[in-house]
């Protein structure tokens, strides 16, 4: 496996819920901050973008009689929530941090602006990007491989609560089987669900590799770094 120096976390919402219904639960936030500050101590560049699930789903919108676009947004300011707990966690182990959004928020954090990411990131600081694109329509996958792109990521590890990509859906089908490595195109031609297809158009376009990994697993994301086969290898 090819040796990373920046990379972009891609952790969804709903990995934060752990066993709840809802919202983000202690020991699970406890758990990104450690792994976090693994990869950071071990002297790799590191950004984030999180997901907003587990509070709120622009999809859900329409269940309630809001419009989309409303209910996009409604999910980016939920992608900030988590950011701010995110932040909180790493700054408590010592951790430089940065939260910024595409969505303006001056109160809270930074308007995410390219060069002052790559400028943190350079300088040792964590960031962390939230509101998505800023554009509804687009999920919080295609937003970190936009960022990923932007920010020159040597690699966009994605932490799912599977250990990687299957065949079909693990938790359905018992004969399903896990794929090490799978190249761009098979990913397409069998339609596998890693990412939406423009997130993973991106990640194609540039060549950025994708890992899909399980975050549950404590000492994963170091493991991914120094090398050892964890998860599935897009390329």
């Amino acid at each position: 496996m090819a040796s990373y120096k920046r990379i972009l976390l891609k952790l969804s919402g709903e990995a934060l819920m752990g066993d709840q219904q809802f919202g983000i639960q202690p020991d699970m936030i406890d758990h990104f901050g450690d792994e976090i500050k693994d990869i950071v101590d071990a002297g790799y560049e590191v950004a984030v973008v999180i997901g907003g699930g587990n509070i709120f789903r622009g999809l859900q919108a329409s269940n309630l009689g809001i419009d989309r676009v409303q209910g996009d947004y409604m999910g980016m300011l939920a992608t900030v929530i988590n950011g701010m707990a995110l932040q909180g966690v790493l700054e408590k182990r010592g951790i430089n941090t940065r939260l910024m959004s595409a969505v303006p928020i001056e109160q809270v954090c930074e308007p995410y602006i390219k060069r002052r990411a790559v400028r943190h990131l350079e300088k040792g600081r964590v960031i962390i990007m939230a509101a998505g694109t800023g554009n509804p329509f687009f999920t919080t996958d295609t937003a970190a491989a936009l960022r990923a792109v932007e920010i020159g990521a040597d690699a966009l590890l994605k932490g799912t609560s599977v250990d990687g990509i299957y065949t079909a859906d693990p938790k359905k089908d018992a004969s399903a089987t896990k794929y090490q490595n799978i190249s761009y195109q098979e990913v397409i031609v069998k339609e596998l669900k890693v990412m939406d297809q423009t997130a993973f158009t991106l990640c194609k376009e540039n060549s950025l590799p994708i890992i899909v990994f399980s975050i549950k697993e404590k000492g994963n994301i170091l493991k991914i770094l120094s090398g050892e086969k964890i998860g599935t290898l897009v390329q």
